[in-house]
């Protein structure tokens, strides 16, 4: 039996700043936040459409397909525009995704923020070595996190 110190602080993390943790903790992402003025319900009901919704999203897949499924655990299959293929892992709840291949890593967050949403998008390689390039790419990839989240906007406006 553990002993529980009940004197300890807890920190319970929303769902974008644990994706911040995230993205500080994972060398070479890409991630971005902005607040969509759009209420969390149709944020995260189209976010979280990953089969219909994330390719329009991430505009560089040309599908993203669930292959099983157990409660928040899937796994799914995506390929790309240029024919190249992965299999993800992924964990999707309310305001939380992340999926990871082989190569990749992505993610969403959400929470209700004031008249809108929060949200959150992370994406990057998992190559070794990408810790040494770091502090040269996390500034220059930070625009290509910001398209999804544009096309998540628009695609919620267009509704």
């Amino acid at each position: 039996m553990v002993a529980v110190n009940q004197d300890w602080p807890v920190a319970e993390l929303d769902p974008v700043r644990r994706m911040r943790v995230l993205a500080a903790a994972t060398p070479g992402v890409a991630y971005a936040e902005k607040l969509i003025p759009v209420p969390f319900g149709a944020v995260w009901a189209a976010a979280s459409d990953l089969e219909h919704e994330f390719p329009r999203m991430v505009t560089d897949l040309r599908s993203f397909e669930i292959t099983s499924s157990r409660g928040e655990r899937m796994t799914a299959r995506a390929r790309g525009r240029l024919g190249q293929r992965a299999r993800f892992d992924v964990v999707l709840r309310p305001g939380w995704c992340v999926m990871q291949s082989r190569l990749l890593i992505g993610g969403m967050a959400a929470v209700p923020e004031a008249d809108g949403t929060r949200f959150a998008f992370l994406g990057g390689l998992r190559l070794p070595g990408m810790r040494l390039l770091d502090p040269v790419l996390r500034p220059a990839v930070r625009p290509l996190a910001l398209r999804p989240i544009r096309q998540l906007e628009r695609r919620l406006r267009s509704r």
